[in-house]
């Protein structure tokens, strides 16, 4: 029984070990290039968030007398952890049947993460503008110290412009990985390529989806289960859709949009419009109009 056992271990593990049946496998390449880590990843934002909230993320132990050790300490991590996922991520991006210089793509790394750590002042600038706009718009908040350690859209959208961020640079993979991550953690789903004005606030936020060529403007408030989506796909000769195509709403400044309103297509919401709750909005809507559904008495006439 054990001989037959042990046979059919073997086998399986064989089986399993066929990497050309299993699709993006050529990946896990003939020298060992290095592949993302969901790990890797997650301590890389767990670290951007503890250098742009010192305290709140990361050690507690901060305070204003080793707050430089330990920035210091943090971005040396995140520039080590950075470089070896900008690289993973750029061997994923690579045809699997060229040849590939790790070194030569460390050194493209570099520069990439010279300029994300950069960013991090400025990331911190505009992430207290989203914590800021959180706290004055909703009346249950009691303080800005609550906002960042409790609201899920904080999370939510510290992950998305740490992303964001990344996307600019071009790096590939690495920054679809940070937002599903917090996809996963809050559900709240921002894809990395959207574009994200100052102040945003996410209210409650469980069952947002904001799609990749969404453009939101500044002080532009959500609520639950908003999507922003494309309403259809271009598909090209194969009948698959084409990549890259303009689909998903352009949203002004100063807009409002309520509870499990669906906004779809390319359509724009004008300055200072509100959408009402549960609404299907697939046509534009001029600045500062007001979006409702009719009373029900209107619509059962």
């Amino acid at each position: 029984m054990e001989k037959i056992l042990s046979q059919t271990l073997d086998k399986i593990a064989r089986q399993l070990s066929d990497t050309p049946q299993v699709p993006g496998m050529c990946h896990i390449r003939r020298t060992g290039e290095p592949l993302p880590s969901q790990e890797k990843i997650r301590e890389i934002v767990d670290i951007s968030r503890a250098l742009v909230f010192p305290g709140f993320f990361g050690d507690s132990g901060v305070t204003q007398q080793n707050m430089l050790y330990h920035a210091g300490l943090n971005i040396e991590r995140l520039s080590s952890l950075l470089i070896d996922q900008i690289v993973a991520g750029k061997c994923i991006e690579h045809p699997c049947c060229e040849p590939l210089d790790v070194s030569q793509l460390t050194r493209d790394a570099l520069p990439l993460c010279d300029t994300f750590i950069r960013q991090l002042p400025e990331l911190r600038r505009v992430l207290m503008t989203d914590v800021e706009a959180t706290y004055k718009s909703d009346p249950a908040a009691l303080s800005i110290e609550e906002v960042i350690y409790c609201y899920p859209s904080i999370l939510a959208t510290s992950a998305y412009r740490i992303a964001h961020l990344l996307h600019t640079l071009d790096v590939p993979v690495i920054p679809r990985m940070i937002t599903e991550l917090a996809h996963s953690e809050t559900g709240i789903d921002i894809h990395p390529a959207a574009t994200i004005g100052e102040s945003f606030t996410i209210d409650h936020g469980t069952g947002v989806v904001i799609g990749a060529t969404c453009i939101i403007g500044h002080d532009v408030k959500i609520f639950q289960g908003v999507t922003l989506g494309a309403k259809s796909f271009k598909l090209d000769e194969n009948n698959n859709p084409v990549k890259g195509l303009p689909r998903h709403p352009i949203i002004g400044n100063n807009v409002i949009i309520y509870a499990n309103a669906t906004i779809l297509g390319r359509i724009t919401i004008g300055d200072n419009a509100i959408i009402g709750g549960n609404l299907w909005v697939t046509e534009n809507v001029a600045p500062g109009e007001r979006i409702i559904q009719a009373p029900a008495k209107e619509r059962l006439k």
